[in-house]
């Protein structure tokens, strides 16, 4: 087959969603869909709106918030068939997919819905699976299995929204016993700093609980650490490999949201300024977390390396890092050596082989011949 006539790999791109974190992954999505090799793929931009209603894009729509307002309703099927996405109004045929990548940050999108969904639907998707999604998402439950790992984790307590609501100065006292001000309360389930706040004084504290728990049902509190950002990215499945590690220098107090995406000042220093060993010590912590939290594909893990004495801290991983032009996680595999477009195929290389290797797994049992094809009670 020559390159003229070779299939092109059909990419379902999945974006926005019934989640805080909805236009940042617009943003990333455009990336991607930007990266994406014409020669070899064609892009299927795949909406989800806030209310999650899934609309799928035309050639025409070249602006993915046209897709959103004007693409054609459908609904992503969890019989695995050839049609992945089918029109509502049933005009039509479905359209087909090879492979999808969700550019999905927060709730139903990083959390393990969306991929449990595709696992039904029986396609290859860029990223973690269900159990490793699930568990990204949810940095108290994440915080715990990395300490089993022996992985060094910031200081935290998980607060649920239905023991603080009823007994707001209970919770309150238990925290102050174990942290000094300032310190940190944001949701347990979220990214991108949505619904987080650096707390200065008892008095701040109850309305930063309060702010927290509008996005999740469970809030974490963490010590507040003074010390360096280092983030470092994460590729591969089985044989997983680190990137040289990056380091934030936000021009905020913290590295909050606004910092994030709205206003301009923070620096990103790839590679950071660090030693031969604390490189490699922050490499090993990286690729031994996404392990322990059994991720798959891809992943940012954020550290804190503390000015005092040294020590380095896991902060979280991102199971779907940021993909925008100023993301951390592309930037730093580019001063590795692997440029962005060469990245997203990695990346979609990665989701067809581990697709090929659950599909290696039995789902059925070889009944004797003369059973009837049924278990005897």
């Amino acid at each position: 087959m020559t390159p003229e006539n070779k299939k092109r790999l059909r990419v379902g791109i999945l974006f926005g969603g019934r989640s805080g974190e909805h236009e940042v992954s617009l943003a990333s999505a455009a990336s991607v869909i930007r990266g994406l090799d014409p020669d070899k793929y064609e892009a299927v931009p795949i909406g989800i709106t806030k209310e999650g209603h899934w609309l799928v894009g035309s050639a025409a729509q070249k602006m993915l918030p046209e897709v959103l307002k004007g693409g054609q309703r459908v609904m992503m099927t969890a019989d695995p068939t050839d049609a992945a996405l089918v029109p509502l109004d049933r005009s039509g045929s479905g359209t087909r997919l090879d492979v999808v990548f969700p550019v999905m940050h927060g709730t139903y999108g990083e959390d393990g819905t969306i991929q449990g969904l595709l696992d039904l639907a029986g396609l290859p998707f860029v990223g973690a699976g269900v159990l490793g999604s699930a568990i990204g998402m949810d940095k108290d439950v994440a915080k715990r299995l990395l300490q089993v790992a022996k992985i060094p984790v910031v200081p935290w307590i998980a607060v649920q929204r239905s023991d603080w609501e009823p007994h707001p100065r209970e919770i309150q006292r238990a925290i102050e016993k174990q942290f000094k001000y300032p310190l940190f309360v944001k949701p347990a389930t979220l990214g991108s700093s949505v619904g987080m706040t650096k707390v200065h004084s008892r008095e701040e504290l109850a309305p930063a609980v309060n702010l927290a728990a509008e996005f999740a049902m469970k809030i974490l509190v963490e010590r507040c650490m003074v010390g360096r950002e280092i983030e470092v990215s994460v590729l591969g499945n089985h044989d997983p490999r680190a990137s040289v590690p990056g380091e934030i220098v936000p021009h905020r107090e913290f590295y909050d949201y606004a910092a994030k995406y709205l206003e301009e000042g923070t620096q990103l220093l790839i590679p950071a300024k660090l030693t031969s060993v604390q490189v490699k010590k922050i490499q090993k912590y990286a690729i031994d977390a996404f392990r322990a939290l059994e991720l798959s594909g891809m992943a940012r893990v954020d550290f804190f390396l503390e000015k005092k004495g040294g020590k380095i801290y896991l902060n979280e991983v991102n199971t779907i890092p940021g993909f925008t032009s100023i993301s951390m996680y592309p930037k730093m595999w580019e001063a590795s050596g692997i440029p962005f477009r060469e990245l997203i195929d990695k990346l979609i290389e990665l989701a067809l082989e581990m697709h090929a290797e659950k599909a290696r797994t039995k789902y059925q049992i070889e009944l004797p011949e003369g059973s009837g094809g049924a278990l005897e009670a």
